[in-house]
């Protein structure tokens, strides 16, 4: 063991030698000299440091405010509340776009100390009190209700339902200018000072008010109020302009603090979706920007596009655009029958003659309970004669040759007492109209973008059609479960006849439990209110866009989503692609913003798309 001592004691002596031969600074002890450790510490003093890099360039203190490098600042302590603070009383102030901080400092009070002042300040309200009785004064309100309040305090307190506390809450604004600064202070005063909460600004403190009011958790103020426990919970900022989550697709960006909202509808109870904006505003090409980023994360997508804005979408990602019309080569059936697994033949029957009924209803106007019983009468024969009945095994459903109109028009022109329906039905089996439902299905929705574009439909028809390509969708839908968003633009048309916005508030209610969204848009809002299903279906949307409205539809819009005066204000002032998103009970003003790449797939600009087009002739 000595040995070996000796033999490290060696190596270092000669390691010592090796370093003072190259550096003369190192002693024979193998220490660094005074003189070396100076000049290490100018050395190191001299680099940039992270802290260096955050720090403004310069820090200015007056007695009315700071400057910090280029930007100004003011700190402000609340001074004085009203006799009742209500619950939320602090959300303008969180949600507002004013550039500001908040600090909070709660310092608990014994109770033991109050209860001693309170029982002093009852008896002098009571003295108060029992002078004026003495004198024959009337009784005065404020002394009698200054007292029960004081008692009722006491009785709380020493029950332990209330605690005391000394509260101190401290706001730091900032402006670019002193000017700006300025304005935002009046601002902020006005917002605060609208509720009886009065301010101070910290006149020659504002060293530190800043310190206090920046995250150092360090009171330097120690200008606080007496506030129990009740009108404290009052001031915690619960509510908060972020809409956001760890999943989901880029909505656009959050004008309260240009935060990302970034959101997965599927994740809400449903993922349905109102749309509501006045023409022009930006509401379709919100969503095709939606769809656009849904598909690149794998979600399915069905289109009811009335005015054929959805077309160079389509091509781009290679889905398909079905055209419908009285000459179309696309057709969809009516009477198919939609044969789910684990339903009774009897229920799939049913079923679709209900459905049948309601578009029945859109094509030939108004019926009489007797026509319409009459109807079902002529819809159960005109399936018999494909041997379909709600006896025939299911398996045998998807063998048999599905009736169509031309079949249910033979039936009926059979019967007795039936004319004026049979006239009424043959303009869409022999008139101008049977290319249009006369015909069997020839279609899919295999593809995971499918169009279906309605533009060259007569204004008359376009109703039946948005009833007939939604109820095709459905009854797709229900037996190839998979992520889908189904997407209705222009629904105000259906909204107009009650059994097209039966139906719709039907597929509301009932799409997510076949992990679906239903997103609604339309720009007539009164039209779509008016329905007794229009606010039904709102109800049932977890997410609703509010996006530019006209001045005759901001009453409407404010009544059915409870919207404040300055949420009115906005949604009339705001420019095109700006609104208010809801998701749940939470809500944000937000700026829709597409990429370039992405603008030049969705936009209906008709000034851009001649530029694009011209673009790719070129290349």
């Amino acid at each position: 063991m000595p040995g070996l001592l000796n033999f490290g004691k060696n190596k270092k002596s000669k390691e010592i030698n090796k370093k003072k031969a190259v550096d003369p600074a190192i002693n024979m002890q193998g220490e660094v000299s005074d003189d070396l450790l100076q000049k290490e510490k100018l050395y190191q003093e001299g680099l940039a440091r992270v802290i260096d890099l955050i720090s403004p360039s310069a820090f200015g203190v007056s007695s009315s405010n700071l400057q910090i490098g280029d930007t100004f600042c003011r700190t402000l302590f609340v001074a004085a509340y009203p006799r009742a603070l209500a619950m939320g009383w602090m959300n303008p102030v969180i949600g507002t776009d004013l550039p500001l901080d908040i600090s909070m400092f709660i310092y608990p009070v014994d109770t033991g100390t109050i209860l001693k002042k309170l029982r002093k300040k009852v008896t002098q309200i009571q003295s108060e009190m029992n002078i004026e009785a003495e004198k024959g004064l009337t009784r005065d309100p404020i002394l009698e209700m200054a007292y029960n309040n004081v008692e009722a305090l006491r009785d709380q307190l020493q029950e332990g339902v209330e605690r005391f506390f000394k509260f101190g809450l401290y706001f730091n604004i900032f402006g670019e200018t002193k000017e700006v600064l300025d304005r935002n202070t009046i601002m902020l005063e006005s917002l605060l000072n609208a509720r009886s909460v009065y301010t101070k600004r910290t006149i020659f403190r504002m060293k530190e008010g800043f310190v206090s009011t920046i995250p150092l958790g360090v009171d330097k103020l120690m200008n606080g109020n007496a506030l129990n426990t009740s009108p404290l919970s009052t001031t915690f900022p619960f509510v908060s302009a972020d809409v956001t989550s760890n999943q989901g697709i880029l909505y656009g960006i959050n004008r309260h603090n240009n935060s990302l909202i970034l959101f997965d509808r599927f994740s809400m109870e449903n993922a349905n979706m109102v749309v509501f904006a006045k023409s022009g505003a930006g509401k379709s090409y919100t969503v095709k920007l939606e769809i656009l980023r849904a598909l690149m994360l794998g979600s399915s997508a069905v289109i009811i596009d009335p005015e054929d804005e959805y077309k160079y979408l389509s091509e781009t990602v290679g889905g398909s655009y079905l055209r419908i019309s009285l000459n179309t080569d696309n057709h969809i059936n009516p009477f198919d029958l939609s044969v789910e697994e684990g339903m009774e033949v009897e229920d799939i029957v049913r079923s679709t003659i209900a459905s049948l009924l309601g578009l029945l209803k859109l094509m030939l106007g108004t019926l009489t309970p007797e026509e319409e019983s009459i109807l079902e009468q002529a819809i159960r024969e005109t399936y018999a004669i494909r041997d379909i009945t709600e006896d025939t095994p299911l398996d045998d459903l998807k063998s048999r040759t599905m009736p169509i109109l031309s079949d249910l028009y033979e039936v009926l022109s059979n019967m007795k007492g039936v004319e004026d329906l049979t006239i009424r039905l043959q303009k869409y089996t022999e008139g101008i109209f049977s290319g249009f439902l006369n015909n069997r299905t020839n279609i899919s929705l295999d593809n995971q973008l499918v169009v279906f574009n309605i533009r060259d439909l007569e204004e008359e028809l376009r109703p039946m059609a948005m009833f007939m390509i939604l109820n095709y969708i459905w009854k797709e839908i229900r037996i190839n479960i998979k992520k889908r968003l189904i997407v209705v633009d222009e629904a105000w048309r259906m909204m107009e006849h009650d059994e097209a916005a039966r139906f719709l508030f039907m597929v509301a209610k009932r799409i997510r439990k076949y992990y679906g969204g239903l997103t609604t848009i339309t720009q007539d809002i009164s039209d779509f209110m008016s329905s007794k299903y229009g606010k039904p279906i709102v109800s049932n949307s977890s997410i609703q866009m509010l996006m530019k409205q006209s001045q005759s539809a901001i009453d409407v819009i404010a009544d059915t989503f409870y919207l404040t005066d300055r949420e009115k204000y906005l949604l009339m002032d705001c420019d095109v692609g700006e609104g208010i998103f809801f998701a749940g009970l939470k809500r944000a003003a937000i700026q829709v913003i597409a990429s370039y790449d992405e603008d030049k797939i969705i936009t209906t600009n008709p000034v851009q798309r001649i530029e694009i087009e011209k673009e790719e002739k070129d290349d």
